[in-house]
């Protein structure tokens, strides 16, 4: 029935008195100073109360005290409001003093001049639906603490295998070089290529050792938001770069002004990822080119990471940002597979995503968008 419907009669005739005697949901038609003067057989049975009992009798008698207030308030609004239906969760108070949680209804039936004539009321029993819902919720809860502890538990074990890693690793590097040096030009070809090898390895499970403990920060670091200049944090990482490899011609633009809200250790920590792989991906370009900037919008800024660099499939873009996953083998410049990882991680736990855009010899493009700063 819809909540303008106009009557010729009041309701109450033969025919409404059989739709509601016949629904299993309770029903009821009130005055419009909410005292009962219908009650289907569905509501007794639910508050525990014969139909006599009822009647005549406001509804608020037999609502919950925390509720009378804002029922009041849907009265209100369904007098003032012509073609109002509203749907709320309240309580009510059985006969026997349990209390009903019931999804409720509301609509105000008017004559043909818009006047109040009643309300028309349904109410759902939804103890159930709560009860299930709580538990579901409580169960949810559980599991995500069972899953933060394990969690923890594999973290701690990660962090434990990667310090006992380090020594043994250092021992190898250190007598590699010593015997290389001890054996000073006696040694034959294929035994320096051996040596050189087994040192390449060590300093490559050393630099995969350094990435997870960067995943692990990123990963379980508690976040300090404050404004951060990522321009000034773009050149310093610039600045590490051209330290590192002196010799590489790498023409680099970073727009000034970038300011967002985040954390200043882990943004260094995306930085670092990001510019790097871009850096390490031009190298062989005749004319190196890297880009850093962004775009304000709608509270956020829009950043990216261009290069003019290597570039790859698009159809293995999905591969990206996974651990371990490298679209180029280690002679083409490819890592340990944990860099943008690692920089999707920090850029999650600031609310962003990292995407990529590219095509093989044609340079990446990786964007985000974090919240901006103050300007």
């Amino acid at each position: 029935m819809s909540p303008t419907a106009t009557l010729s009669r009041l309701p109450g005739d033969d025919a409404l008195r059989l739709v509601m005697a016949a629904s299993g949901i309770g029903m009821a038609i009130c005055d419009i100073e909410g005292h009962w003067k219908e009650v289907n057989p569905a509501l007794c049975a639910m508050l525990g109360y014969e139909a006599g009992a009822l009647l005549g009798h406001a509804a608020r008698e037999v609502t919950h005290p925390d509720d009378i207030a804002p029922s009041r308030e849907l009265l209100r609004r369904i007098t003032d409001e012509p073609g109002l239906l509203l749907e709320a969760r309240k309580r009510y108070l059985r006969r026997d003093g349990s209390v009903l949680w019931a999804q409720v209804n509301i609509a105000m039936l008017r004559d043909a001049g818009g006047e109040p004539i009643c309300i028309l009321v349904q109410i759902r029993d939804i103890g159930a639906q709560l009860a299930h819902e709580s538990e579901m919720e409580a169960s949810a809860v559980h599991r995500s603490a069972e899953l933060e502890a394990s969690n923890h538990q594999l973290q701690l074990f990660a962090d434990a295998v990667a310090h006992d890693l380090r020594a043994p690793l250092r021992s190898i590097l250190s007598f590699s070089e010593r015997l290389g040096q001890t054996l000073g030009e006696d040694i034959d070809a294929d035994a320096q290529d051996y040596l050189q090898r087994i040192s390449a390895s060590a300093r490559r499970m050393s630099e995969l050792l350094a990435a997870l403990g960067r995943l692990s920060r990123a990963t379980r670091a508690e976040l300090n938001p404050q404004p951060v200049d990522l321009s000034m944090l773009a050149d310093w990482v610039h600045a590490e770069l051209l330290d590192a490899e002196p010799e590489r011609e790498v023409s680099v633009d970073i727009q000034s002004g970038l300011t967002v809200q985040g954390d200043e250790r882990l943004l260094k920590v995306l930085l670092d990822e990001l510019l790097g792989n871009a850096w390490k991906f031009t190298r062989g370009c005749e004319a190196a080119r890297i880009e850093f900037g962004g775009e304000p919008r709608e509270g956020v800024l829009n950043l990216y990471v261009r290069d003019n660099g290597t570039g790859f499939d698009m159809r293995y873009v999905h591969k990206l940002f996974e651990p371990f996953q490298r679209l180029h083998s280690q002679d083409d410049g490819g890592g340990h597979g944990l860099g943008l990882t690692i920089a999707q991680r920090v850029a999650m736990r600031h609310g962003g995503r990292l995407q990529a855009e590219s095509r093989p010899g044609h340079g990446t493009t990786l964007s985000i968008e974090l919240p901006a700063g103050p300007s």
